[in-house]
């Protein structure tokens, strides 16, 4: 792999014509780069499809390449690519759901909007992957009926495609008013009865660990129910008595069920599960009462995803936030907090409190200051990156907290060139420090320089358009080959390197 000329392919200041050179010696590397190109021309894009064939697919999937660039019959992928976009030819859905490549068949099956015969000639595809893909992503009509399919493996896909009408979902979930089915996948391989043992390791058996049949499709089936209990689609209704099934993916799949009612939340809240938990902790179907319940919980896991309900009581969340490794993130009732409950927040004497409404970057000026000024270093860290504080608040941050608000400091979009150089010289180091300030816009030439002394900031800073011209091109021969594909992307690396660095036929 040539990647000083991957990273020319990827540089955004590369001029036309020496694109137009990177196509004419284009390998399958330098063409992932080139086919990502904001700036690829349709005539381009044609070009680097003779050059580089594998290219075209991803080409197409970009509105790059039209269905008269493209022969079917040669370049089956590409047309695929373009059906599956809308911009293919009607003829050629017909072409391909007889194509003998079940690949090509099934990917054709995918598609949206096909013409109705091509949808009648994939329903009745003799390889069933064939009419589950259709089933997975066909209208109401036609899920409905292939929910009625002989093959069990089509009528799970039909349970999780979104299409189907409610209540063909609720009779796949019973049964209910369809034929039992004739087939699933492990009864097309194996006699019945038959279940694939975890431990077995034969080669030439692709069924999933812990596939089984015993003439009912039992795995194939507790499938088609998990897919129907999780999809939007399915009534409430019918999925509420699946709470006391004995199948724990079953009573998994309706935890995460949004609208569900107050006497099945309440059930599936002592599931013996800490997984079924875990997941309805953060369902916001829950009432206050039960996420008081949760809150006490005690596995770890239940009570980090309370935190992340978007209904959460703020008394609640604060106390999580103390007790409960929640990780520096914007939780959902943090931003969706009233002005009033900011202030409440900001004037708590609880420190997680104030760390968590620091996450949020929409603050008052006013709420915002306050934070800067907090005593508590994992609160001023919170609030270091947000945009509007001044270099003074800044640094007034780093002598009263040191190392540990370097990096957050280093993040703060307003942080200035002058800053930034002190942060990539302050002792002892930051190594995370390195990495924002070689991807901060502000960062001048004196810290990037720091920074490629540091393993992983040095591809950062490698890129950035400030690094000095001479730098960029020592760094081209960099043993990292990152660093190098980094600074041959570098946009203010100058043009007559460039044009050097192509090659000419």
């Amino acid at each position: 792999m040539n990647h000083v000329l991957c990273g020319l392919a990827a540089n955004v200041s590369l001029p036309s014509e020496l694109v137009d050179r990177l196509i004419a010696v284009a390998d399958a590397d330098i063409a992932v780069d080139l086919a990502h190109r904001a700036d690829l021309s349709h005539a381009q894009a044609v070009a680097l499809t003779s050059r580089v064939e594998e290219s075209a697919v991803s080409l197409a999937y970009a509105g790059l390449l039209t269905a008269a660039d493209v022969d079917p019959a040669t370049q089956p992928d590409v047309a695929l690519a373009l059906l599956v976009e809308r911009a293919g030819r009607p003829e050629w859905a017909r072409l391909f759901a007889e194509d003998p490549v079940v690949e090509r068949r099934e990917k054709l099956a995918a598609c949206s909007g096909l013409p109705p015969d091509v949808v009648e000639m994939l329903a009745a595809d003799s390889d069933v992957r064939v009419v589950a893909e259709l089933a997975l992503w066909t209208t109401p009509e036609t899920a409905t009926r292939l929910a009625g399919h002989p093959h069990a493996e089509v009528r799970r896909a039909v349970a999780a495609n979104e299409a189907t009408p409610p209540a063909v979902l609720a009779a796949l979930l019973t049964g209910e008013g369809l034929s039992p089915a004739q087939r699933c996948l492990v009864c097309d391989r194996e006699e019945a009865p038959f279940v694939h043992d975890p431990q077995w390791s034969r080669l030439d058996c692709d069924l999933p660990s812990g596939a089984s049949c015993d003439g009912s499709h039992e795995s194939t089936r507790y499938e088609t129910q998990q897919m129907a209990i999780r999809n939007p689609a399915t009534p409430t209704e019918a999925v509420v008595s699946f709470v006391s099934h004995p199948s724990l993916l079953l009573r998994w799949a309706l935890a995460g069920r949004p609208n569900l009612p107050s006497e099945v939340c309440a059930r599936l809240a002592v599931d013996s599960n800490p997984g079924v938990r875990a997941d309805l902790a953060e369902n916001p179907a829950i009432d206050d009462a039960l996420i008081r319940v949760l809150a006490t919980d005690r596995d770890h896991e239940v009570r980090r995803r309370l935190a992340h309900n978007p209904f959460v009581p703020l008394d609640v969340l604060t106390r999580l936030a103390a007790a409960t490794k929640i990780g520096a993130t914007l939780l959902p009732r943090i931003a969706s907090a009233s002005l009033d409950e900011v202030e409440k927040l900001t004037e708590s004497p609880n420190p997680a409190a104030r760390m968590l409404i620091a996450q949020r970057r929409d603050l008052p000026p006013a709420i915002r200051d306050a934070l800067a000024a907090d005593s508590d270093a994992k609160v001023v860290k919170s609030i270091a990156p947000h945009p509007g504080l001044s270099e003074g608040q800044l640094r007034t941050m780093l002598d009263r907290h040191g190392v540990r608000v370097v990096a957050k400091v280093a993040a703060n979009p307003d942080a200035t060139p002058a800053l930034l150089e002190d942060l990539a010289r302050h002792e002892p180091s930051v190594q995370k420090a390195f990495r924002e300030i070689a991807r901060h816009r502000n960062a001048p030439a004196p810290a990037l320089l720091a920074c490629l002394a540091d393993p992983q900031a040095r591809p950062i800073a490698a890129r950035h358009a400030v690094l000095p011209p001479p730098i960029i091109e020592e760094l081209l021969t960099d043993a990292d080959w990152q660093v190098v594909e980094a600074a041959a992307a570098n946009p203010s690396l100058p043009l007559a390197v460039m044009s050097d660095l192509t090659p000419r036929l």
